[in-house]
Formats: C-alpha cells, sequence, structure tokens
C-alpha cells in the first residue's frame, strides 16, 4: 500500500472542488448560514468538508470506499490486521473493546487505574471486573503497570475470564512487560484489550515502548488526536484477527457511535496516519532529543526532580517514553496542582496534569526549544521563591486501597439508592463513581463498600485543591448509596 495517499482527505476535497447544490445537513452548508465571526474564524476550507455521510464519501457504520481504504492504510502502518476509525475518542474505542469481548455477568480483569471510560463499559456490558493492583512507585505517588505475576495469579483464579485489560502506556509514560502478559494471557485463551490512549506515537520509534500490536494485542485503543497529529477526539481501535471477530467490533462501533459522523475529525485521521508512517521516526526523534535536553535542565534545578531511566523497576516498569516529563514537585512544598496554578499565572504555562506531588509536561513534535527555555526558567523562578520559606518535610505518599465489590456495577448502578452524608457513607454501597480526574482513577465505583481511609483520602484531594469527580453532587458533602432494605415488623 501507498502511505503517502489519503484517500478520505482527498476524496472529501475533490467533493468540495465538484461544488455540489447541498440539500442536506449540515446546514450550514459550507458555512454560509452560520454566524459569520466564527465562519471568518474556523475558515472556508474546514466548513467545505463539514460534510455528511452521503453516498460518494463512504459510512463509517459500513464502509466500503474511501473510509474503507483510510482504515486499511491505518493497520498497515500500525500493524494491525484491522484499523477502526473512532469520533467518540478513545472512550469510546475502548468501550468498544469492552463490550466486543464480554456479555452480562462475564469476567474481566483490569487495573485498578483504569480510565473511566473503562468502568462506564463494565456497567454498559453487565461485566464483573476482577481487579488486579498496579504496582505503586512510592517516590512520585503514581501507579505504573501490572506484573506479569499478577497476571498468571488474575488468569489461574479466573480463568473463564473473557477478556484482559491493560494500560500501555501508562498515563506517566511507563510500560510493564506487554509482551509477556499477552503471551500469558493467550495461553489461557484470554484476549488481551490495551487501553493505548498515550502511545499513538510509540510505534514508530525503537526507543519508544513496545506498542500494542507490536506484542501481539488484540485490540488497542489509540488516541491519535493526543500525540499523533490528529483533531481532538478523533482516536483509532486497532485489532488483529483470532482470539477477537472483527465483524463483532464492527458492529458494537456502529451501536456507540453517532450517525452523524465528522468529516473533518475523520479527514485529520487519515492526514496523521500519513504523517507518522512517513516521518514517524524522524519526528519522534526530534520530540526524544528534544525531552532528552529539557530533562537534563530540569534536573539542574534546586528541589526539582525529573526522572528517566530510574524510574524503571524489573516487574512492572520495564520501558518508559522519555517525551513524558514527570516533575517531581513535592520538595517545594507545594502540590502539584498549586504549581500548575502557578505557572498559569505568572507564565502562561499550562500543564498535561497535576496531582498532589507532581507535574506532568508532554513533548510532541509540536514543540521547540523556546518552550522548552521557557518551562525551565519558571521553575527555577519558583524554586528561587520556595528557597525563602520555612524547610519543607517532604510528603508521605499513598493511593486509596481497592474496596470490596459487593455488587456488580451494573447492578449497583440501577439500584434504588439514597443520599446520604459521605462522611456518614463508611460501610455502605457506593452507587456513584468518585475519582480524582485527571486521569480518572477510581476511588469508589458502584457496588463497592465505602470505607472510612478512602472518605480521608477524598477530603484530602479536595483540600489539595485536585479535582475530585464522579457524584451528582460536585461539592462532595452526599453521595448516592444502594438503599438498605429494612426488615418488616
Amino acid at each position: 500500500m501507498n502511505q503517502h495517499e489519503t484517500p478520505l482527505f482527498t476524496g472529501l476535497k475533490k467533493h468540495r472542488d465538484r461544488n455540489p447544490v447541498q440539500f442536506h445537513i449540515p446546514g450550514h452548508k459550507g458555512g454560509r448560514g452560520m454566524d459569520e465571526e466564527f465562519r471568518s474564524f474556523i475558515g472556508d476550507n474546514a466548513l467545505s468538508i463539514d460534510l455528511i455521510n452521503i453516498q460518494p464519501l463512504d459510512d463509517l457504520h459500513h464502509p466500503q470506499g474511501m473510509i474503507k481504504e483510510a482504515q486499511e492504510l491505518a493497520a498497515e502502518a500500525f500493524g494491525a490486521d484491522y484499523t477502526f476509525f473512532s469520533v467518540q475518542g478513545t472512550s469510546g474505542a475502548i468501550m468498544t473493546m469492552i463490550m466486543s469481548v464480554c456479555q452480562p455477568g462475564d469476567k474481566i480483569i483490569v487495573p485498578r487505574n483504569v480510565h473511566k471510560s473503562v468502568t462506564t463499559a463494565i456497567i454498559f456490558s453487565g461485566a464483573k471486573p476482577v481487579f488486579i493492583h498496579p504496582e505503586l512507585d512510592d517516590r512520585f505517588g503514581i501507579s505504573h503497570g501490572i506484573t506479569t505475576e499478577a497476571v498468571k495469579k488474575a488468569c489461574e483464579a479466573h480463568p473463564d475470564a473473557k477478556g484482559l485489560l491493560v494500560i500501555n502506556p501508562t498515563y506517566f509514560g511507563v510500560s510493564a512487560d506487554l509482551k509477556g502478559i499477552v503471551d500469558l494471557a493467550h495461553s489461557f485463551d484470554i484476549p488481551v484489550l490495551v487501553d493505548e490512549a498515550h502511545g499513538v506515537h510509540i510505534h514508530f520509534h525503537e526507543r519508544l515502548p513496545m506498542s500494542a500490536m507490536q506484542a501481539g494485542a488484540d485490540m488497542a485503543s489509540t488516541s491519535v488526536h493526543k500525540l499523533g497529529g490528529s483533531l481532538t477526539q478523533s482516536s483509532v481501535l486497532n485489532m488483529k484477527e483470532g482470539l477477537v471477530s472483527h465483524e463483532r467490533v464492527q458492529a458494537v462501533l456502529s451501536m456507540l457511535h453517532t450517525t452523524s459522523t465528522s468529516y473533518i475529525l475523520l479527514a485529520s485521521l487519515d492526514a496523521a496516519r500519513r504523517h507518522l508512517a512517513i516521518n514517524g521516526h524522524e519526528l519522534m526523534e526530534n520530540a526524544i532529543q528534544l525531552a532528552d535536553q529539557a530533562r537534563e535542565k530540569l534536573n539542574q534545578i534546586p528541589a526539582i526532580f525529573c526522572p528517566g531511566a530510574d524510574i524503571l523497576s524489573p516487574s512492572a516498569a520495564i520501558d518508559y517514553d522519555p517525551t513524558k516529563l514527570i516533575i517531581s514537585v513535592k520538595n517545594l512544598g507545594m502540590t502539584g496542582y498549586d504549581v500548575e496554578v502557578w505557572l498559569r499565572e505568572n507564565y502562561t504555562i499550562e500543564v498535561e496534569l497535576s496531582d498532589l506531588y507532581n507535574i506532568l509536561c508532554i513533548i510532541t513534535p509540536g514543540d521547540s526549544m523556546q518552550e522548552i527555555n521557557t518551562l525551565v526558567q519558571a521553575l527555577h523562578h519558583l524554586t528561587d521563591l520556595c528557597r525563602t520559606q520555612e524547610e519543607v518535610i517532604p510528603a508521605s505518599v499513598k493511593v486509596p486501597d481497592i474496596p470490596v465489590l459487593a455488587l456488580s456495577p451494573r447492578e449497583a448502578f440501577y439500584s434504588t439508592t439514597e443520599t446520604i452524608p459521605l462522611k456518614e457513607a463508611a460501610g455502605r454501597i457506593s452507587a456513584e463513581f468518585v475519582m480524582v480526574y485527571p486521569p480518572g482513577i477510581p476511588i469508589f465505583i458502584p457496588g463497592e463498600i465505602i470505607t472510612a481511609d478512602n472518605i480521608d483520602y477524598i477530603f484530602e484531594n479536595m483540600e489539595a485543591g485536585l479535582p475530585v469527580q464522579g457524584p451528582i453532587d460536585d461539592t462532595l458533602e452526599t453521595i448516592q448509596v444502594i438503599r438498605e432494605q429494612k426488615a418488616f415488623k
């Protein structure tokens, strides 16, 4: 196949050039029927390909033409047997993976540090999660991957599981032994589903962790928009035929997708695939070199630490993505969230995420040394300010324990509930999600027994200013729990 071609993007431009009379949606008709200021800002070129699935432009729900060709090119580029475009983001692709292998009552093995889309899919499918503890890095207060030993124990205890979900790499760029995990799960005939949201680029450079398709995984949901150059909300679902049927995947994906698919997003996937396939190695090489320079400069700043290969461990952190800058700020006596706010207000810098102990900055082909120098200058300035304060007591690092699952998430989600104060909820069964987002790691999911320790953890995060989300009551004063049945007298 010719990776220089963009059948979808090129086809849209050719259709635009025909200048057809449009008696179909979208109603703005190439921008002529919309607000003039917005039209001018977006531009006529973009609006001219904001089209709908009319016959000449193919249909994402049943691709036979230019979309099919674009997806086949993407499959070749990513080393997959099949690639499906997603305009529902990687969240939609993750839900598709789980619902393609799980029916109501089926078990699925998942790490605890999963994105909220995983728990949403578990509710939709009626599956029962079997959680694996990810490896904890006490230095940074973050979770890494899952170990092959933990996977082996889970598979031996639950050989009837219909799937194993793995995060590769994690939000912080750390990868476990994915190939070993895949081989182990396959020995039990359990398909491996990979949340590859933060790893679209890793397939294109040997210094980056092994990609899901390289490791032989069955499916991988990959955010092309995050690090691959497509527009926000556009992703791909890569798969290898064998333990999973591509017809089943297409059917589930079609159920979850809007019927008004965005051709601007689809075209951006087509073009991003071309850019990665042709220039990916060079692009990643430049980004890696830039990140290496940034890490060296950051580690020259007192009280700041940005790990590289020293973050690795022999079990669940065997490789890492150097373009992810994990910047530990706990020795400044500030939370990561406080540092994020300070950078925004004083240097107009926006970071990828912050938590109690770190900020995370990502380096992509869109960066230059100018941005790196601004970040280094800002953190030098902040460190100088913090030196005038009293000596800092190092923060203690902890993560919440995994509560006991009393009901399946689906049963809990659809149960009769009542509202009680969160501070009084210990011992009750949660009917809601509670998570720190980003990155969306659950503290409670529906069906789990609420513990006093995890209530304390929630309030600790709130006091630090971190965004705890999930409950209907966004003040977190109350929480929905399963209504208890009272005995009749």
